[in-house]
């Protein structure tokens, strides 16, 4: 029992540590700027980021969310992402066990938190994660056990191309674009990981929650149509849910969506 606890611990926190890096990816991938150097250090006043001012959440909490430096605030996000991809990598781990696949999904759980920090941030879903991504979730296939090649090679082109269908739908109706190549992108990637029996269910359930909070945020803003919601946050959620969860909630047969 202490070393099946040791081992979550320190699950949650080498995923927290990969958290502090993926801050650092979501704040300078929209800027162009690379994500390996310069080395940390405060947007404010510049001062470089001592090893011992950036442990994962609690460097945060010791220096009451400020820069040592200049004592300016630092937004309550970082921790936020630090302390989310720990407790994504621990939901992997202690779903698949200490296997591959386990880090495998961990680590595709964490290009979903950067997409969608920064799709809510820029409406933009960054090419170099969602190419990439693709690409790896297709030869990633071949190390999971119960995901087939060709499974996920029809998931990468399933996915983009039904969200392109109802994308193309959406603009003759409305004249509007309703989602951006970059949803597609994403969905594909979710499709070279997941499967082609993942795509249905995770635009049902990512529009199933872009509705519920898109809704009351139009009623609030005086009932405008036009109000945009990135895509990107909602299509991750789905991809969460399936991935945990979607077997769970629904008890009938599902031999149709069960991978071959």
């Amino acid at each position: 029992m202490k070393e099946l606890s040791f081992f979550y611990f320190a699950v949650f926190l080498f995923g927290a540590v990969v958290g502090s890096f993926l801050n650092v990816c979501i704040f300078r991938i929209p800027a162009g700027v690379s994500v390996v150097s310069p080395p940390s250090r405060c947007p404010a006043c510049e001062a470089p980021i001592r090893w011992y001012q950036n442990i994962p959440i609690l460097s945060w909490l010791v220096l009451g969310g400020r820069c040592a430096g200049c004592k300016t605030a630092i937004s309550i996000r970082y921790p936020l992402v630090e302390a989310l991809n720990g407790a994504l990598w621990l939901l992997s781990f202690h779903y698949f066990g200490l296997a591959l696949p386990a880090l495998i999904y961990a680590l595709f759980l964490s290009a979903l938190l950067v997409i969608t920090f920064i799709d809510l941030d820029h409406q933009i879903i960054p090419n170099v994660i969602s190419l990439p991504g693709v690409i790896a979730g297709f030869v990633l296939s071949f190390a999971v056990p119960w995901l087939p090649w060709y499974d996920s090679l029809l998931g990468a082109l399933l996915g983009a191309g039904l969200l392109g269908l109802v994308a193309g739908g959406y603009q003759l109706l409305t004249g509007r674009e309703g989602m951006g190549m970059g949803d597609l992108k994403l969905l594909a990637m979710i499709g070279a990981f997941l499967g082609w029996q993942s795509i249905l269910p995770v635009v049902f359930i990512g529009s199933l929650a872009g509705t519920l909070i898109g809704v009351p945020l139009m009623l609030l803003k005086g009932g405008d149509g036009r109000l945009a919601l990135p895509f990107g946050p909602f299509l991750s959620l789905g991809a969460l849910v399936y991935l945990f969860w979607w077997f769970d909630i629904f008890s009938w047969d599902q031999s149709f969506f069960l991978p071959h």
